[in-house]
This record gives C-alpha cells, sequence and structure tokens, in this order.
C-alpha cells in the first residue's frame, strides 16, 4: 500500500468526520453548517495544518498540527498534534509511522524545537510512538471543561 501524507483539503471532509467517528465513536454527529464554520476556522489559522494519509486515493489517517510561537528555546516554535487517528483496517500497515515522520517533518520546517503530544492511557499506542521516537518526558494534565 503506497501512502501519501499531505495536508488536509475540503473534499476530505467526510473522510476526516468518519475517522474522528472511529477516535470518538459517543460525539454526535456535527451539523454540515457546523462542519463548514469549523474547516472555514481550521483552513484560515497560521500555523495549522490537518494532515492526512491517503492510500491510493481513499484518506485512511490524519493528524491534526499547530505550530505555536514560543519565547523561550531561542524563540523556536513548539508543533503541538492532536487527533491522530488511522481506520481501523488500515492499521499495523505503516499509515501511522508515515503520519508521525511527516509530523516531526513539518515541525522541522516551521523551526520547531520540539513535537508534542498527549497520548491515551494504552501501552500499545504508548510503544507505537516510542518507535517513532517520541520519548514520555513529563506527565500530561488535563482539564475537561463540562458544558
Amino acid at each position: 500500500m503506497k501512502i501519501i501524507v499531505r495536508s488536509a483539503l475540503r473534499t476530505d471532509l467526510s473522510s476526516l468526520l468518519a475517522l474522528y467517528g472511529e477516535l470518538n465513536p459517543d460525539d454526535a454527529p456535527l451539523s454540515q453548517e457546523k462542519v463548514d464554520a469549523i474547516w472555514a476556522t481550521i483552513s484560515s489559522q497560521q500555523g495549522r495544518t490537518v494532515l492526512v494519509a491517503d492510500a491510493e486515493g481513499v484518506v485512511v489517517g490524519t493528524a491534526d498540527c499547530l505550530v505555536m510561537p514560543n519565547f523561550t528555546r531561542g524563540g523556536r516554535a513548539i508543533l503541538f498534534v492532536e487527533n491522530v487517528v488511522v481506520a481501523e483496517a488500515s492499521q499495523r500497515r505503516g499509515v501511522g509511522r508515515e503520519l508521525m515522520k511527516a509530523v516531526v517533518q513539518l515541525g522541522a520546517s516551521a523551526g520547531c524545537y520540539k513535537v508534542q503530544l498527549l497520548a491515551a492511557d494504552d501501552e500499545y499506542v504508548h510503544t507505537f510512538y516510542e518507535s517513532c521516537g517520541f520519548q514520555a518526558r513529563a506527565e500530561g494534565f488535563r482539564c475537561y471543561i463540562e458544558r
């Protein structure tokens, strides 16, 4: 399977939503109006790149990346990564590895000094990220805001 990692396009939205449905199956579907508004914000946000892994014309994975300017580390930015997901049918076929390689390349090309992400509390996921060169270096904290 040949995998090409590229920036997401508007035409990829239905595929992205399907992937996010695999990531968070309890989420209620978004209205088309909300999807369009969110895409307009994401696609115009400076430093934001939604990557997709394209396997012969089918989007089988994604990673959402944000370059955050930074006053420390000599002014080098940080690349934050969220919503990394590979379609279940395409897992263990190199898709995630290609995505993470592209993430690191994106960070390097943006002059970042690090790429940072939070991972699920899952040994397989941790082993995967470690195999891609990531190190568990800090404990993450979250505060979910209820509506």
